[in-house]
């Protein structure tokens, strides 16, 4: 990757044009909002498949590294900006459970995290102007209470599960199943705050002036 030297300790407070987010995702978006940043968007197609036996926490890493450094590869525009993506991935042990696009894999997954915990992997990916990869990985636990064929039915009826890894957002109705979670909430919506503020913060992106917390 081509890069461009600048000094570490030069501090950016906050400026939305210097951001861009490898991302679709509006729960993302929502995120970052949030905690006041608005970045441009540029989605990065990439091939989401697991490699053989690969396990759930290098994959998360893997495909949020992947999206960032497409957007940069592929986009002269980025070249000298922060460049952020993310990946969540929801499994069962080291099962990594797929983004549910039908009713009978999200019915599958819902039925798997029945009445057990699981991990919500985050996959975080930042490239700083130098043109230097960071990534990190946050986990969180959460637990669903035992949910009946009524209690199945009644979510895939809502439509939410839709494109949501593991088949539910947490978000939204499924709120009502879980019983526990141990960890960052924003990791299992779709970034975990906490660690976005500490990445940017760290290469000198001063999100609400707030101290290094890496």
């Amino acid at each position: 990757m081509t890069t461009k030297q600048k000094p570490h300790n030069n501090k950016v407070t906050g400026d939305d044009s210097q951001l861009v987010l490898a991302s679709a995702s509006p729960r993302r978006r929502e995120l970052l909002a949030q905690i006041g940043l608005s970045p441009a968007i540029i989605v990065a197609d990439i091939d989401e498949t697991p490699q053989k036996r690969e396990k759930p926490q290098p994959y998360a890493v893997r495909m949020a590294a992947e999206k960032a450094l497409k957007t940069r590869n592929q986009n002269a525009e980025t070249a000298d900006k922060f460049i952020l993506a993310g990946d969540t991935v929801v499994a069962c042990g080291q099962r990594i459970l797929p983004k549910t696009d039908d009713p009978a894999t999200a019915r599958t997954c819902l039925s798997l995290l029945s009445g057990r915990r699981h991990r919500v992997y985050g996959g975080i990916a930042l490239i700083s102007p130098d043109g230097h990869l960071h990534t990190r990985l946050v986990t969180s636990m959460v637990r669903f209470r035992t949910l009946g064929p009524d209690d199945i039915d009644n979510y895939i009826a809502t439509d939410e599960w839709q494109g949501k890894a593991g088949g539910y957002a947490i978000q939204g109705m499924a709120a009502i199943f879980i019983q526990q979670i141990s960890g960052s909430y924003s990791n299992i919506v779709g970034f975990s705050l906490f660690d976005i503020a500490a990445m940017l913060g760290g290469q000198g992106f001063d999100v609400m002036h707030m101290p290094d917390m890496t």
